[in-house]
């Protein structure tokens, strides 16, 4: 605590932060002091900032693609919050993605939870956490988007993890006019993670805006996102310009000969228009009302349990096939050995097989085999979490259409970013899953042979 009581809380928090050397733009740069919570959630970390308070917490949720600026967003909340002005001779940060050794380590790759306890002198009424997710799209593929998910199911249903939400934040960049496949898939994957309940809590951040009205606004009501509008029919949404935020804020008699005052100029302008989107979100935020994450931990949960019954139902087709494969494999001899067998009725093929056991599991007297009990099982345990997902959540999974994947693939080609034919690879695989879903929502068997012939349960 500071002990002048005239002495701003920005002033205090600076002298309590760590200097980041070395300085890499024009202002020094603090890194909040931050302690670390003990949370057992693999690939998830939790920080407070102060001590507890009695005011009300508020919870946002940040995500976005790669790129679109959220790290830094996030920073210029901390500075918001503090009350940092723009002619302040230093800036705080929260996140610091530059260095590896900051407390907040991995959170590139991690699911971080902030916790801002609220003293006197904030910009705000309130204690504020949030809950800063790693980028979707990146070029990791969508195996590490899968693992962000995880972790937020693990987080929503830990004992010091997330249990509701006040707003979740869509970062999207101002130039976006129409979303590439990548940023498509961005918004459906994000989308699909929570429950109907959430739309009304949905608010859209646009970084790098100016002035103008951000073409990503219409690229978003293109994509359908569930979110509150304003009387224009534009997606609500808050302006941001990142560039200002560590931007140099004194203007010396040299640099106004040279004309770079009227770069800082825009940036000044820039910070202002920061500062009333900050003032505008919050004073929002105060209104929201408060959603418990109930019905989202619900579609996580299904959605892991259709995840584990179709990659189940995976296993199955190929033993299928794999019988399939072997009953060809004796046709094809019988037919090469047709003329020693009719010369020798004792002529034997010997072939190893798995040997299938019938059992009468009804007890009605109808029998079939294990894996076909197996089956019907498992496509009624996807049926069952595919209707409930129907029910709770805000959009389908991308992942679950075989045409939505095909765009991906199609996408990936077109833009062959580094690494791109393993993320092919990788959905390729991931449409065999997919297929097999979209026939169970048909409900149609799994297992067909290519040649047309009836199903084939083993």
């Amino acid at each position: 605590m500071f002990s002048k009581c005239s002495q701003r809380l920005a002033d205090a928090v600076r002298d309590e932060s760590k200097l980041l050397k070395p300085q890499s733009g024009p202002l020094p740069v603090y890194k909040i002091s931050l302690k670390e919570e003990v949370i057992t959630v693999n690939g998830c970390k939790r920080f407070h900032f102060g001590k507890e308070s009695l005011e009300r917490n508020r919870t946002i949720m940040v995500l976005g693609a790669t790129g679109a600026g959220k790290s830094t967003l996030i920073n210029g909340m901390i500075n918001y919050v503090l009350g940092v002005e723009w002619n302040d001779p230093y800036r705080f940060k929260l996140v610091d993605e530059g260095q590896a050794t900051s407390q907040a380590h991995s959170q590139t790759t991690e699911v971080t939870v902030y916790k801002l306890n609220h003293r006197d002198g904030f910009n705000i009424q309130n204690s504020l956490t949030i809950v800063d997710t790693p980028g979707f799209g990146d070029t990791r593929g969508i195996e590490k988007d899968k693992l962000i998910l995880e972790q937020l199911r693990k987080l929503f249903s830990a004992k010091l993890g997330v249990s509701e939400i006040d707003a979740v934040c869509f970062v999207a960049q101002a130039s976006s006019a129409r979303l590439t496949t990548t940023q498509k898939y961005v918004f459906d994957s994000v989308l699909s993670i929570f429950g109907k309940d959430v739309a009304e809590n949905i608010r859209v951040l646009v970084t790098f805006a100016d002035g103008q009205r951000p073409p990503v606004l219409e690229a978003i009501n293109e994509a359908d996102v569930p979110c509150p509008k304003t009387k224009e029919g534009l997606p609500v949404h808050f302006k941001f310009n990142n560039s200002a935020l560590f931007a140099q804020n004194k203007s010396s008699a040299a640099e106004s000969a040279s004309g770079e005052d009227d770069e800082g100029g825009f940036d000044e302008m820039f910070w202002n228009m920061g500062i009333k989107s900050m003032k505008r979100f919050f004073t929002a935020l105060n209104v929201m009302t408060t959603k418990s994450l109930t019905m989202t931990k619900d579609v996580l949960r299904e959605r892991k349990q259709l995840e584990v019954s179709v990659q189940s139902l995976k296993k199955q087709v190929k033993i299928g096939l794999n019988k399939l494969e072997e009953l060809k494999e004796t046709t094809t001899q019988l037919r090469d050995h047709e003329a020693e067998i009719s010369r020798n009725k004792d002529f034997v093929i010997k072939r190893k097989v798995n040997k299938a056991f019938k059992h009468d599991n009804s007890g009605s007297g109808t029998f079939i085999t294990n894996c076909q009990t197996e089956v019907v099982k498992l496509m009624g345990e996807s049926t069952k979490c595919l209707n409930r997902l129907k029910e709770i959540a805000l959009r389908p999974n991308p992942l679950s259409t075989p045409e939505y994947i095909d765009m991906l693939i199609e996408g990936e080609k077109a833009e062959a970013k580094s690494g791109w034919k393993t993320r092919v690879q990788y959905l390729m695989d991931m449409r065999e899953q997919a297929e097999i879903m979209a026939q169970v929502e048909r409900g149609e068997e799994i297992l067909q042979s290519s040649a047309g012939t009836s199903s084939l349960y083993i």
